[in-house]
């Protein structure tokens, strides 16, 4: 990978990860309409790691208060709002988990192509419109039960679709289940570390193990711009999210979707 990739794909990441706009979806498409050689799953890891840095500084305390609280509650010294948040973490987990052990290789074949980021862009795009007219946003994240959890777990799997964005997909169920703006996006990005932490494991187990040659210079810089990036997406994001709501990415993701569905038909990139 050239420097000019490694840099725009890293900020790509960064930017996309926490909005509502699908990341993975992004790192998949310079590919396609640049002509740029497929970055990889390896790269994809990195920067997605670089994220999970970002999420956990920018949310230091929470993690440090969560993780306290669970200990306690896993010695037997009684539940607090705190201890609940971190199991309904690590439920939520599950499904993510789940799907992406018994079915990664098969959605890594098959679902990188522009038509399945377009249709998922545009779905999942009105999926959020949906879920942020119809919000009640009568819930705050220490009102999340262990039903909704699941649920919003279960909306995490679905993510590992390219175009259907994690944060987005979680942030509508999250809507959906009654959770404020606010909530829905802090519980997003909390049940974040534990998949893209997973995942990074993964991968660097896999890398250090694998006789090929890996650019090393790529991922570690790849990963320093995306956490960079990422941090400033989550300051801003959840500043601003209560004032501008949802339709601002809602209409980002329809062009975008439809603008791909156009490329696609007019043979500039392939189905």
């Amino acid at each position: 990978m050239g420097l000019i990739e490694i840099v725009v794909l890293a900020l790509i990441q960064g930017f996309t990860e926490f909005l509502p706009i699908s990341s993975s979806g992004h790192l998949i498409l310079p590919s396609q309409l640049l002509g740029w050689q497929d970055q990889g799953q390896a790269f994809d890891i990195a920067v997605h790691v670089g994220t999970l840095f970002a999420v956990l500084i920018y949310f230091r305390k929470d993690v440090v208060q969560i993780l306290s609280a669970w200990f306690k509650s896993c010695a037997g010294k009684g539940h607090t709002a705190e201890s609940k948040l971190g199991w309904y973490i690590i439920l939520a987990t599950i499904p993510a988990g789940l799907v992406a052990g018994l079915a990664k290789d098969f959605i890594e074949a098959n679902t990188r192509g522009a038509a399945v980021i377009a249709t998922t862009t545009i779905v999942f795009g009105l999926a959020l419109w949906y879920a942020d007219i119809k919000a009640k946003e009568n819930k705050n994240i220490f009102d999340i039960k262990w039903k909704a959890a699941l649920l919003i777990g279960i909306a995490q799997a679905v993510a590992l679709i390219p175009g259907t964005s994690r944060s987005g997909i979680t942030i509508t169920a999250g809507l959906l289940l009654g959770l404020d703006k606010k909530s829905a996006a802090r519980f997003s990005f909390l049940m974040s570390i534990p998949v893209i932490g997973g995942l990074g494991l993964v991968m660097i187990i896999k890398l250090i193990l694998d006789n090929t040659g890996v650019d090393w210079y790529a991922l570690i810089l790849g990963t320093a711009l995306s956490f960079v990036s990422a941090y400033t997406c989550i300051f801003l994001f959840l500043k601003f999210i209560e004032r501008m709501g949802m339709l601002p990415f809602v209409i980002y993701r329809l062009i975008l979707g439809f603008a791909l569905f156009v490329l696609i038909g007019l043979g500039y990139i392939s189905a």
